[in-house]
């Protein structure tokens, strides 16, 4: 009998991401071991359930079959963690450890929500990913949540949401910027050593031009500190203010009106971010929980 359902899970993230390649990152194991536990289901089976094509995954007919039976059984096992976790519940503080962008834009809209799934409070350290996992790895959070690739032994990591990094100011600018625009603005900048930045530089490489080419107001290692320094900043200078930042972070002020985004033309700078928990809690039924809440959140 095919008890573990890990398996049945793994096959149906190969269908949801049409991918073995996808699937394996979205969850956290290398694409060898997707392919073993689906070679184990059709063997276990007899038969086969799906075909590789070059334009993704397709369903035989036993592999819609089995598709069908195995989204029945996660609804139950989903349902059914729920009523276990009511059963095992006891007071204590669940802790979660986010980078900035996440801790501070992102993750505050979904505390209420985890705080109810686990029926416990949440306690949240926000700070740099690699402090995150070191906390992490020194067992002082429960689930981490990065927007840096910190990867480590003995964690695993779960892809979980796509940020993009958009040129940003308090004053309309072109929709569509060239490398010759970009010098055009005054600039605020992250700190060297940030993540945010290592990726925007490479992109400017790529583009022919160097930070050290713009004119740089000031150099700052907080997300917060920036978004603010560009909204207080004279709207009619001649000179824009720009910098650029996570979308996640500006949303609501681009949905006011009070900040205007632009696009890099040709280019776009995205990132991944992960959700990470040690591999001695992966059946751990509080932090399968709220991994599992935050992976149903698809879009943000």
């Amino acid at each position: 009998m095919l008890k573990d359902f890990a398996k049945l899970q793994t096959f149906l993230m190969v269908i949801k991401e049409k991918s073995f390649s996808k699937a394996s990152a979205k969850l956290g194991i290398s694409q060898p071991a997707v392919t073993q536990q689906i070679k184990f289901i059709e063997d276990y089976l007899d038969t086969r359930i799906v075909e590789r094509k070059k334009n993704g995954i397709l369903l035989t007919k036993e592999g819609e079959d089995l598709y069908r039976i195995a989204v029945k059984l996660d609804k139950a096992i989903s349902s059914s963690e729920k009523e276990l976790i009511k059963i095992i519940n006891k007071e204590f503080t669940f802790v979660m450890g986010s980078s900035n962008a996440i801790g501070n834009y992102i993750l505050p809209n979904y505390l209420g929500e985890i705080k109810q799934r686990i029926g416990n409070e949440i306690y949240m350290h926000v700070g740099l990913s690699s402090d995150i996992i070191d906390q992490l790895e020194e067992k002082k959070i429960d689930v981490a949540l990065i927007e840096s690739p910190v990867f480590r032994d003995g964690i695993i990591y779960r892809e979980w949401v796509q940020d993009e990094l958009v040129p940003f100011s308090n004053q309309p600018i072109k929709k569509q910027l060239s490398a010759e625009d970009l010098l055009d603005f005054d600039w605020i900048c992250r700190n060297e050593d940030s993540h945010t930045r290592k990726l925007t530089s490479e992109v400017f490489e790529e583009m022919g031009v160097q930070c050290e080419s713009f004119s740089v107001l000031a150099v700052l290692a907080s997300p917060t500190a920036i978004k603010e320094s560009i909204l207080n900043a004279d709207k009619n200078a001649e000179r824009p203010l720009v910098s650029i930042m996570s979308r996640h972070v500006i949303q609501s002020e681009l949905n006011s009106g009070r900040l205007f985004e632009a696009r890099l033309k040709n280019y776009k700078i995205e990132r991944s971010f992960y959700i990470a928990y040690s591999k001695e809690r992966k059946h751990d039924a509080f932090v399968d929980n709220v991994v599992n809440y935050l992976l149903s959140l698809n879009k943000i």
